[in-house]
């Protein structure tokens, strides 16, 4: 499951990429900063495209939420789905049938760029991270759905069944994010979709020759390490691992 992200690019880089504008110039500081781990379990502040303002990048919070809980409500909600995984993953398989996703498929799909994320590959029970990210650098367009609670966004990202490129490393639980290409990411974003358009969209696989992938320190998941360091996002080669490669 796709639990963390990098976003390195600039504000700007998001802006010419996906022809938005930040909603609040006065944030553009603030989402400026480097970011080379987002841990979701933390439900870090992000920036999404909203279906509903697909011109704009706006904060939203990492982790979806009912939306008919309160803006008080939030942080009990994301304690107490810490179980199902607090909201950070949606299983596209279930998007018109679970009791949040059927509110958001139709009306509230965002995109949530990135530079990149990371997925774990499990050998002999040791847990490896690998960081995907676009050969060309040009941000990635993962397809998510959102709440809107009182004036806070809460988004979740969607995933799907792993291509052969993702079963090979993520062999544990064989999912990936969704990632969108430059027309599907317009086309997800389109307030004129049938059922049947969405559900093409979420079968939709990336081209994976234009990824690149690559193990990373197994600092990334540590909680005693502060991995959101330019570090986290450098190669690293594991000898034990050199039938993955």
């Amino acid at each position: 499951m796709c639990f963390h992200t990098s976003t390195t690019d600039k504000v700007k880089k998001f802006e010419k990429h996906f022809n938005v504008n930040i909603v609040d110039s006065s944030m553009e500081s603030y989402f400026d900063k480097p970011t080379y781990h987002h841990n979701g379990f933390s439900h870090p502040n992000m920036l999404v495209i909203p279906q509903e303002r697909s011109d704009v990048l706006a904060p939203g919070i990492w982790g979806i939420v009912p939306n008919y809980k309160t803006k008080d409500d939030i942080k009990e909600y994301h304690k107490e789905s810490v179980r199902y995984g607090g909201g950070l993953n949606a299983r596209s398989e279930k998007a018109f049938d679970h009791f949040i996703y059927k509110e958001a498929i139709m009306d509230n799909r965002c995109i949530v760029p990135v530079s990149g994320f990371f997925e774990p590959h499990d050998h002999k029970g040791k847990k490896y991270p690998f960081h995907f990210k676009d050969k060309a650098d040009k941000p990635l367009a993962l397809a998510g759905l959102y709440t809107v609670i009182d004036t806070y966004i809460t988004f979740t990202i969607l995933t799907k069944e792993a291509s052969p490129l993702f079963a090979k490393i993520h062999n544990k639980k064989n999912r990936q994010p969704l990632i969108l290409d430059e027309e599907l990411t317009h086309n997800w974003l389109s307030v004129d979709l049938k059922e049947s358009d969405i559900e093409d969209i979420l079968h939709f696989s990336f081209p994976e020759d234009k990824l690149d992938a690559y193990s990373v320190s197994k600092d990334l998941f540590s909680p005693k390490v502060d991995s959101n360091v330019e570090s986290i996002i450098h190669e690293i080669n594991y000898s034990e691992l050199t039938k993955i490669k």
